[in-house]
């Protein structure tokens, strides 16, 4: 089985060929505004590597949610040349070797985090959304299990800083391991969109 997986839910994206328990080509790419622009000549790189690919392994995240859409994006025109599996696998997964154990923990912004515990290829906890840093500290005290996270966190929770790999998410994609979607695939969006309405318009009568 040819194994294509992407990674681009953080600011380094990730992109393996995988073969039989073998890595043919493995590129990463730096961009800290949008995979966009590099993602898609890294694509052609991997079709020159692999004629046939079998199943492509999309990250889903959490992270940057427009860098997962691209990614899919690119997934979803691959499929239809080659016709072939798609699958999406929490990101989360991909920080450290297949049968790990360890947590993983992200800043989600407006005073929330992320966090995911893994043992052997599989989510047990999460990815879910933790409210505060208080809270945050509470699941993680007194756990003797390696943290992850992919930015420079305080050093309250000893986090090591560690970026999703493509090369793990292709071995977990053949072991058929963290399988969260197959097909159509949507990127992990922990919160509810956050909409801004529109104040009504004044008019002569409600002023």
């Amino acid at each position: 089985m040819n194994i294509l997986a992407i990674d681009t839910s953080t600011d380094v994206a990730s992109l393996a060929v995988w073969r039989d328990g073998e890595i043919l080509w493995k590129r990463e790419i730096s961009s800290k505004k949008t995979h966009s622009s590099a993602l898609f000549p890294a694509l052609e790189e991997a079709r020159d590597v692999a004629a046939r690919i079998d199943r492509i392994a999309v990250g889903l995240g959490p992270g940057s949610y427009a860098g997962v859409r691209i990614a899919i994006a690119g997934a979803f025109g691959l499929q239809f040349v080659w016709n072939c599996d798609l699958v999406g696998i929490p990101s989360v997964l991909a920080v450290a070797p297949v049968g790990a154990h360890f947590r993983v923990i992200g800043d989600a912004r407006r005073g929330a985090w992320y966090y995911s515990r893994i043992k052997n290829g599989e989510c047990i906890d999460g990815p879910r959304l933790i409210e505060s840093a208080a809270a945050l500290a509470e699941v993680l005290a007194g756990s003797d299990e390696a943290i992850f996270s992919a930015e420079v966190l305080p050093e309250l929770w000893n986090a090591q800083c560690r970026l999703p790999d493509a090369a793990i998410l292709a071995e977990l994609a053949a072991a058929e391991s963290g399988i969260l979607q197959r097909d159509d695939l949507e990127p992990l969006y922990l919160r509810e969109p956050h909409i801004t309405l529109t104040a009504p318009k004044k008019t002569a009568l409600s002023k």
